[in-house]
């Protein structure tokens, strides 16, 4: 059930609702918990949610576009099979959440945590990931063909046949990840090499 888009929603709680195949549209929720709602098929379009947190929510097959999660705080989420297009995710917390499969298009991830999470085979070409913390975090086969990965943490982050070619990795250190079979282009590889010492010359 949506809320009127001329009304701002404020330090709000909303504990099982079903919200399921709802649109919202233009709406803003500041400061808002969510806890065990349903908002499987939903879709949002242009909605706000700032510093809101969502615990044991259900976001399976929804759509959002152009909406943002501005440092919110998802705790054992479902997001199976969620299509993200152009949404702002920056600054929020992923603890134990189901994150694949998931369709994303554009945006911006930036200083998102994404700690010991899943997301192999993720498709996330493009997408700003600048100040993220991936560790521990599972990228085996995932595609971050011109990410922008600068700042990025990637402790113990499993990078094995991941496409990195075209991403930004200044300040990153593949050297603390797990790479395999991983595919860097010739400045991704001269990243790499200069890490471990080489003396890299044209």
């Amino acid at each position: 059930m949506s809320e009127p888009a001329s009304a701002p929603v404020s330090g709000r709680s909303y504990r099982g609702d079903d919200w399921y195949g709802d649109e919202l549209v233009d709406v803003v929720y500041e400061s808002c918990n969510f806890s065990d709602v349903d908002l499987t098929e939903a879709t949002t379009r242009g909605v706000m949610f700032s510093e809101c947190t969502f615990h044991t929510c259900r976001f399976n097959a929804s759509t959002h576009v152009s909406t943002a999660f501005i440092a919110a705080d998802f705790r054992r989420c479902n997001f199976f099979d969620v299509t993200l297009e152009g949404c702002k995710l920056d600054g929020s917390v992923f603890s134990e959440c189901t994150m694949r499969p998931m369709k994303v298009s554009g945006g911006s991830w930036r200083s998102v945590t994404l700690r010991g999470a899943n997301l192999g085979g993720l498709d996330m070409r493009g997408l700003d990931l600048r100040e993220s913390d991936l560790s521990m975090s599972d990228l085996t086969g995932a595609v971050l063909r011109d990410a922008k990965l600068d700042g990025a943490t990637v402790r113990e982050t499993t990078l094995a046949r991941a496409d990195l070619r075209g991403a930004s990795l200044a300040g990153v250190d593949l050297r603390e990840a797990t790479l395999k079979d991983t595919r860097l282009d010739l400045p991704g590889a001269v990243h790499l090499a200069e890490l471990y010492g080489a003396d890299v010359e044209p």
